[in-house]
């Protein structure tokens, strides 16, 4: 009589597996929204001084309070602030770009409404 073995599953390799798909999709699903804030520093022009401190402009069009702020109207401080990662490499235009191929730079500059003839 011939005796049958029976092997285990290997359960630390099957968990191995699970963990690197798991890594595998939270990265390609995570990564490409970019939403994970990044923290910025740069120099912001002053556009208002309130009791909380100073309201600046950033150059990416952003409004940043700066506390503890002596500066006036005018003048450029630094500040650091949180922006999402994706408007700060260039992710949503470069979508943007590939959603709506037709649309181009003097379509965007164009306001108003009309009718064409």
């Amino acid at each position: 009589m011939q005796q049958t073995k029976y092997k285990k599953t290997p359960q630390l390799k099957f968990l191995a597996v699970v963990a690197v798909a798991t890594s595998v999709v939270l990265i390609f699903t995570v990564t490409p929204w970019n939403i994970l804030p990044t923290l910025v520093t740069e120099e912001v022009s002053v556009i208002a001084v309130t009791d909380y401190g100073c309201v600046g402009e950033s150059s990416l069009g952003r409004s940043v309070v700066v506390s503890d702020c002596d500066a006036s109207v005018g003048d450029t401080v630094s500040a650091t602030f949180y922006i999402p990662a994706g408007e700060t490499n260039g992710y949503l235009e470069e979508l943007e770009r590939r959603q709506n191929p037709m649309v181009d730079a003097w379509d965007r500059s164009v306001s108003g409404t009309g009718f064409s003839p």
